[in-house]
């Protein structure tokens, strides 16, 4: 895994948008995904991990860290996680997934935040198997997330 700069800031605007586009979700352009990462990627709180051939990656993880004052370290929130779909299945997922647990760890983060949808089957027995546990009703407590567009 390499982690992308600035200069690659044209090839995350297309895997986030080829991203949203697979999933049928609302999505700029790759060039306005692009020009907003050029500036993300110089911050020292974001991260961009590419997977394989940096010019041509074979999947992305965007990554944000924000101060806590629960833990000595910041918290680590995954915010996007894409492998070409052709290369599915080849471990390209669990890969950038051990590679963002080791960077966690090395920042000294004091948890890893992935918000996976509900109906999302795979992707959540995905994250279960690399250890991450999802709080559902009846336990301990149930996080929801309300959003404002403003």
């Amino acid at each position: 895994m390499s982690r992308a700069g600035a200069d690659r800031a044209d090839v995350v605007g297309r895997l986030l948008h080829d991203f949203n586009t697979e999933f049928g979700s609302p999505t700029p352009g790759s060039g306005q995904f692009a020009a907003r990462f050029a500036r993300l990627l110089e911050r020292d709180d974001v991260l961009v991990l590419l997977a394989g051939d940096p010019a041509e990656p074979t999947g992305f993880a965007y990554l944000t860290l924000r101060p806590s004052p629960y833990f000595d370290g910041p918290l680590m929130q995954l915010e996007e996680l894409y492998v070409v779909p052709r290369l599915r299945d080849r471990g390209i997922g669990t890969a950038l997934v051990l590679d963002i647990l080791r960077r966690a760890r090395a920042r000294r983060c004091g948890e890893v935040h992935i918000a996976v949808d509900e109906v999302d089957a795979d992707t959540r027995r995905f994250y279960e198997r690399h250890g991450f546990s999802n709080y559902e009703s009846g336990e301990d407590y149930r996080m929801l997330l309300y959003v404002q567009e403003l």
